[in-house]
């Protein structure tokens, strides 16, 4: 294993390890403790957490595992890293390190609701997730709390993924398309995933027979990327939103879960435009647009945590 460290001093902006990973944008990293999502409250904390990340073209050539907490403070810690591969890049990726956080949060409007956001989860990143599991989590998503998202990711992982071994201890990757195309719907079932089981065995035939790719996403305009993601079985709007924000890097989409329509209901009635496209839009712009999903995330995490 690689060992190294990142000085949160040096970044743009603050960075909280924990409010990042925990705070529903991802599903992909357990902490070493077990205990993964059980603090909703608790920022700040110097727990490791661990992953396995498939090749990232201009970011990473192989598989990787990667090991990470933090210590100190927000602006002043270190990150502690413990790789197969320099996780320097690697982490600058997934976390958005190379965001300015504080010009992002500036730039987005001064509504006292989203100043006491920022101010309770000073450091909280969007996180930017390889598209397959990404889009597997969000499908696993509807009507769940996240910590039963992130155990339906775990058991995939742990039941279908390739095992990785290093210094004796084993790791498991997410499946691959490919992996989970071949498993039927009553083997998904068994995991706990329920009626979303057909939606993830479809999506990921789809990807692994090249019927459709959604990474091609990414290349288009903000609405036309949302409508394209909805072809994947168990794909609506707000899920692709979620994969847009988390993945695919369309900082300004709002993905409208219960906690953002609340959020409309009770502080932004205006925005309420009776469907999804509309409401979205209305939204974002509320939000200052262009970094509408930093204020989105804040929001969702800050209510989901008893903030309000």
């Amino acid at each position: 294993m690689e060992r190294g460290a990142i000085d949160v001093a040096n970044l743009a902006g603050p960075f909280d390890l924990q409010a990042t990973v925990e705070s529903g944008q991802s599903y992909l990293w357990n902490r070493a403790d077990g205990r993964t999502y059980e603090d909703l409250h608790a920022y700040g904390g110097d727990a490791w957490y661990e992953t396995v990340v498939d090749p990232i073209p201009g970011v990473v050539d192989e598989r990787a595992l990667i090991r990470v907490r933090q210590e100190g403070g927000v602006r002043d810690g270190t990150l502690h890293w413990e790789s197969s591969v320099d996780a320097v890049p690697l982490l600058e990726h997934l976390f958005r390190l190379d965001d300015d956080l504080d010009a992002i949060l500036d730039a987005t409007p001064d509504l006292p609701l989203l100043k006491r956001a920022y101010d309770a989860y000073e450091g909280m990143r969007l996180t930017r997730d390889p598209v397959f599991p990404c889009l597997i989590s969000f499908i696993c998503s509807a009507q769940m709390r996240v910590a039963r998202i992130h155990g339906m990711q775990r058991r995939l992982r742990e039941t279908y993924g390739d095992a990785v071994t290093v210094d004796g201890e084993e790791y498991r990757a997410f499946p691959t398309p490919d992996q989970l195309a071949s498993r039927t719907e009553s083997e998904l079932r068994d995991l706990s995933l329920g009626y979303r089981a057909p939606y993830v065995q479809r999506t990921a035939e789809m990807i692994a027979s090249g019927e459709a790719d959604p990474r091609e996403a990414a290349n288009l305009p903000y609405e036309e990327a949302r409508e394209s993601l909805t072809k994947f079985v168990g794909v609506g709007d707000k899920v692709a939103d979620c994969v847009l924000l988390f993945s695919l890097g369309f900082l300004e989409a709002v993905p409208l879960d219960t906690w953002i329509r609340t959020t409309i209901e009770e502080y932004y009635p205006d925005c309420e435009r009776g469907n999804y496209t509309d409401t979205s839009r209305a939204i974002r712009e509320q939000f200052g647009g262009e970094f509408a999903g930093y204020a989105q995330t804040y929001v969702f995490y800050h209510l989901r945590a008893g903030g309000e």
